[in-house]
């Protein structure tokens, strides 16, 4: 403290003059240093510049600078991608390491668990039985089910429909997941059936409102089953994987596959071994990047060929419609949901389709625009990847002309939480360099018992202690949707709440003194 304030000591007792000399050299001091930690917080959120509709060569030169840096920056193992331009699968990358362990390294060849693009290709079988005339997309979806009931509850279970299904809008709920929905590929599982059983009530009124659900997406794999006759994994490699090209993928564990399996990773960098749920439908696709990217260029009607006819043009785009506007957080990056897809309206007036996945230790990804032939796949394993994607993605729409996407607000949200915690460090640096100066003039002393504004005091302790609970408890938490989308600056905003907080109830230890009577 000697340096902050030199020659205090000698100063007379009603020095005022030179407090205010030196009140005022601290206030430079600390404007200097917040305007240095908020380039710091901030200069990592700018992105190297992609040139809009620039060659297919230079975005590839791009990406293979920028794609290494950013896997380093959130600490992701490995990543595979693709591009689709005009309808054709035009390149694919790989980055880092399928096992970190090993040191072996990421290929496009590697197969993922693509999570819950499984919606998308599931969606598709359901739509092929629906043109063969052996489902009706709005007949209640119990009348194909022979031997399994919807368990009691307090809502109508006849009214939930093939659509309400597709369109997650049945009011069934999400579903366990993370580690308590996964099993070793050779132990014993929970039947569909029981699952389903277990899982499938109803928690709002059938076709309310959107509530994303693996377990409505897990019906419908028990209905393809009923209505075909066949196991799911055998239904979907004989109609819509075989006959889409993606002969490396598949919804059905096979030992042959562990050596192009890559090992996945938590969040702290804990690795995954493979794994599988007891059902398919919502989240059970083993693919590798360019399966995933012959799986768009299906879908994009004015740039597939006759060999891609497994569903008609109005069935595609059945796909793509929104059936249902879409609240809360999904509609910050989404408006609205069709078939298996969540649709975006973009600046350019264009529609995109997309989906993503997101399991224990494995994140996925993909954006297509029908109308140009466009689309991107995006392949982790890892669960650090949202801004990732939100990177990749920014530039990729930049590059194709598309104005942005609504995922790529995540490298927004990711450069306000940097300001955020700027401002909160900031707010406590100066908290405390007011304490400190207080207590070097002697306005302050230790005394939290002290009915001097007591109320005031108590509020600020009582919020500062409530604020160490949340970060404690959030510390506990193996899963949290905020840790998930900003990996790398959600530990740094605990740390600026645990610095806000510890300052706040140390401030309210040390009121000011009472004025004396004279």
């Amino acid at each position: 403290m000697s340096d902050l304030f030199p020659n205090t000591r000698r100063c007379e007792p009603n020095g005022t003059r030179f407090r205010k000399i030196a009140s005022r050299r601290a206030h430079w001091q600390i404007a200097a240093v917040t305007v240095l930690m908020l380039a710091f917080f901030l200069s990592g959120c700018v992105q190297s510049p992609v040139e809009p509709l620039s060659s297919l060569e230079h975005f590839t030169a791009h990406l293979n600078r920028r794609v290494p840096e950013l896997v380093e920056q959130y600490q992701i193992p490995g990543a595979s991608m693709a591009l689709i331009h005009e309808g054709t699968l035009v390149w694919s990358g790989a980055y880092g390491t399928a096992d970190a362990g090993s040191g072996r390294k990421m290929t496009v060849e590697a197969v993922c668990r693509v999570e819950s693009i499984s919606k998308s290709v599931t969606a598709w079988a359901v739509m092929r039985l629906v043109e063969d005339g052996r489902i009706d997309l709005d007949a209640p979806v119990h009348q194909y089910l022979e031997d399994w009931t919807f368990p009691d509850t307090e809502y109508a279970a006849q009214k939930v429909t093939v659509r309400q299904l597709l369109s997650h809008t049945a009011g069934l709920p999400l579903g366990p997941i993370g580690k308590g929905a996964e099993y070793a590929p050779q132990s014993s599982r929970p039947s569909l059936r029981d699952y389903l059983t277990r899982e499938a009530r109803l928690i709002r009124p059938p076709g309310s409102e959107f509530l994303y659900s693996n377990v409505g997406f897990n019906l419908l794999e028990l209905l393809i089953e009923e209505v075909s006759g066949r196991d799911f994994a055998t239904h979907m490699e004989e109609e819509v994987l075989r006959p889409l090209g993606m002969r490396r993928s598949t919804f059905a564990w096979r030992d042959s596959l562990r050596e192009y399996i890559p090992m996945g990773y938590e969040g702290d960098g804990t690795p995954v071994a493979p794994y599988v749920y007891p059902v398919r439908a919502s989240g059970g696709l083993l693919a590798p990047v360019e399966d995933i990217a012959r799986f768009l260029r299906a879908e994009m009607l004015s740039f597939g060929d006759e060999m891609d006819g497994l569903l008609s043009p109005e069935s595609i785009r059945m796909l793509h419609a929104p059936q249902t506007d879409i609240p809360g957080l999904y509609g910050i990056v989404a408006d609205g949901y069709g078939f298996g897809h969540f649709v975006e309206v973009l600046p350019d007036s264009r529609q995109a389709a997309w989906h993503g996945g997101q399991g224990h230790g494995w994140m996925s990804h993909f954006h297509l625009v029908p109308e140009s032939g466009d689309g991107i796949v995006l392949l982790t394993n890892s669960e650090r990847s949202w801004p990732f994607f939100a990177h990749v993605l920014t530039a990729w729409s930049t590059w194709r002309g598309f104005g942005g996407v609504k995922l790529g607000r995540i490298t927004d949200a990711t450069t306000a939480l940097w300001g955020l915690i700027g401002l909160l460090v900031i707010v406590s640096l100066w908290l405390l360099y007011r304490l400190v100066w207080a207590l070097r003039t002697q306005e302050r002393r230790f005394a939290p018992l002290e009915r001097t504004a007591w109320i005031r005091r108590l509020l600020q302790a009582v919020g500062g202690i409530a604020v160490l609970a949340v970060v404690g408890w959030s510390a506990t938490q193996p899963y949290l949707i905020v840790t998930s989308i900003f990996p790398a600056t959600a530990g740094w905003a605990g740390l600026a709440l645990c610095l806000l907080a510890a300052t706040l109830i140390v401030s309210a230890s040390y009121p000011r003194r009472a004025p004396s009577v004279p």
